[in-house]
């Protein structure tokens, strides 16, 4: 959830670090700090409550004979302790000489603070982190370690770092500095991510790629239980016992540009105008005319696998759970193999069925989502065979399946998931088609299908040229306290999606059900001052929604509908109309999401609401 930056090179640290921090600012906006070694050898140490901004005026006054080739910073989406100055990191023993940024959440910190307020320690933040730096002191000032009239040296630093992480429970991905030692930087991961950035004589240590990618695109993701020495010429690369590394250098495949605003007024808006592009890139090289299926690379070595499959299991959280609903409904409909959708926060706890012939998929945009990683692990203790969709090269997920789908979505900085959604949509369609071939779908029905996703891309542009309209339709919404969203097959979990972006950005109320369910409950709720937005595509259902509608428009609910071009019945029950062209209804979602995307955003913007740093959200969940 937090975003940390570290450097060691040859320039000024502190404009790289705030650059970086700015980048990582969606992972964390509460609090911001950093520490720099200066080049007289003195440790300063700024941090303040809000945003980078603040962070960024108290470091003005900072004169360049303190200029720092080395240094930490950190970004705060807080877990322990209210987002204040003092629980802000860096975090520091008592002399100040040792600093540490940390994400993650070490579960045993109360019995650790415990043992060293016996020993003499006193805290001065309510986090779990500050805990850590003096445990980290102690065992670097015991007396067993180095003896009190004897020189430490940076095998000590670094002993005492691996014996304090050895008694740590929870998860960290850490960056420790120490005044002692102005040409070192020690970095550890355990369940939240770090990596390594190689740069020409200069060295990176961030939690995200997007932090650093404008100054190298040459990575190494740390691995779990792995250690690694940064100085300014070399790096070495451990685990927590010892074991030396020699690990593979990864090579970022996105641009900076994917991580810029450019005209934008927010990410999420530059990212919901992606989606012809990314939706694109999702597909592009993955079809076959020749016979009329997909390829899919990360899975051409289990076709086995595939061909044999009785059941499939969908993981994910939020956003990609959503994601793996529509993919249930595609793969049942044109493979016929039974799909489970489960959230990943619920899987591990209920003892889950993997049968023989069991296929898991872990979907999360950023590869590193706790609770995803925890059910990936879950499935594979049972023998299941498991693959990840998911957009980051070289994440967690990506190392640890047996295989998957990049869906090559480009950064996506933006806390609300857009463009990520209806990749991953377009991911799950191709494995759907992929299976369907196996399966019963014939070469005619696929050649349609392939026809039909590459016209998706033009599609999605002109609904997005719909946007200054859903503005207006937006206004409607904007004094609203609740809102419920209708949909019926393959358009209820795009209604649940809906329903989520309204209430992740603009703090509204909401609720997404399949259409017919309105009367088992929800329709109690409905008056004049109750929006429902209602997805009503022209399919075998159509009448059924719209019958569901009249109920909504007796009740005096005002209705926004999504509905096929082309439909002019619709605005017999519906106030304002929002229309998509047509397509194949296993299709569908990725255009029916669209719209709900815009309407979610402007009804937020409209009401000022910083739309790319939601109040109590963050990009990445990293910890449970």
């Amino acid at each position: 959830m937090c975003g940390i930056i570290g450097y060691i090179g040859k320039r000024n640290a502190v404009p790289i670090m705030i650059e970086g921090l700015k980048r990582l600012e969606y992972r964390g906006y509460d609090s911001a700090g950093l520490a720099v070694i200066t080049k007289k050898g003195s440790m300063l140490i700024e941090k303040r409550e809000g945003k980078i901004v603040d962070l960024e005026r108290c470091i003005n006054w900072i004169p360049s004979e303190s200029e720092s080739n080395i240094g930490i910073s950190h970004t705060r989406w807080a877990t322990h302790g209210e987002p204040t100055a003092i629980n802000a990191h860096p975090h520091a023993n008592s002399d100040k000489k040792i600093v540490l940024v940390h994400n993650g959440i070490i579960e045993n910190h109360k019995k650790l603070k415990e043992y060293l307020e016996k020993k003499g320690y006193s805290f001065l933040s309510d986090t779990d982190t500050e805990v850590l730096v003096h445990l980290i002191d102690y065992f670097y000032n015991h007396k067993s370690l180095v003896e009190s009239n004897q020189t430490k040296t940076e095998d000590d630093f670094y002993l005492s770092i691996q014996k304090a992480l050895k008694q740590v429970e929870g998860t960290y991905g850490i960056a420790v500095i120490n005044q002692d030692f102005p040409n070192l930087i020690i970095s550890a991961r355990k369940g939240s991510p770090i990596i390594l950035g190689i740069g020409k004589d200069e060295f990176f240590i961030t939690s995200d790629v997007s932090a650093i990618v404008v100054h190298t695109k040459k990575v190494i993701y740390l691995e779990d239980g792995e250690i690694v020495k940064l100085k300014r010429d070399n790096y070495e690369l451990t685990t927590i016992n010892n074991e030396v590394k020699s690990p593979a250098i990864t090579t970022i495949d996105w641009d900076i540009s994917t991580a810029d605003k450019g005209n934008y007024k927010h990410f999420m808006l530059k990212e919901i105008f992606e989606q012809p592009v990314s939706v694109y890139n999702a597909f592009r090289g993955r079809l076959s005319d020749e016979i009329s299926s997909s390829r899919l690379g990360g899975l051409s070595i289990h076709k086995k696998s595939l061909s044999k499959a009785q059941k499939i299991q969908l993981i994910g959280c939020g956003t990609s759970w959503h994601a793996g609903l529509i993919g249930k409904y595609i793969i049942e409909y044109l493979a016929r193999i039974p799909v489970e959708v489960e959230y990943a926060s619920e899987y591990r706890y209920k003892n889950p069925i993997v049968q023989e012939n069991t296929l898991v998929f872990t979907i999360s945009q950023s590869g590193e989502t706790a609770d995803t990683l925890a059910a990936l692990r879950e499935a594979k203790a049972k023998g299941a065979k498991v693959f990840g969709i998911t957009n980051i090269v070289g994440s967690k997920i990506a190392r640890e399946t047996d295989g998957g789908i990049y869906i090559h979505a480009g950064a996506e900085i933006g806390v609300a998931s857009t463009k990520a959604f209806t990749s991953q949509v377009t991911a799950l369609f191709l494995l759907g088609f992929l299976l369907g071939r196996m399966k019963n779908v014939s070469p005619m029905d696929g050649a349609k299908y392939i026809e039909e996703l590459k016209k998706m891309p033009e599609k999605i542009q002109s609904i997005l040229e719909t946007n200054n309209q859903i503005r207006e339709i937006a206004k409607f919404m904007v004094t609203s306290t609740n809102a419920l969203y209708l949909g019926r097959g393959f358009e209820f979990p795009v209604a649940l999606e809906g329903a989520l972006k309204l209430k992740e950005i603009s703090y509204i109320h909401a609720e997404g059900y399949p259409a017919a369910e309105m009367k088992h409950g929800p329709i109690a709720l409905i008056d004049e001052n109750m929006p429902v937005v209602a997805i009503c595509p022209k399919d075998f259902m159509y009448e059924k929604v719209i019958s569901n509608l009249q109920e909504v428009k007796t009740r005096k609910g005002k209705i926004i509908a999504i509905a096929n071009e082309g439909d002019t019945n619709i605005n017999t029950v519906a106030e304002h109309v929002i229309y998509i062209p047509e397509t194949l209804p296993f299709l569908r979602p990725i255009l029916t999401v669209i719209p709900l995307q815009l309407l979610a955003y402007h009804v937020a913007d409209l009401k000022g609401i910083n739309v790319d740093q939601p109040r109590n959200l963050a990009k990445s969940v990293t910890v449970e």
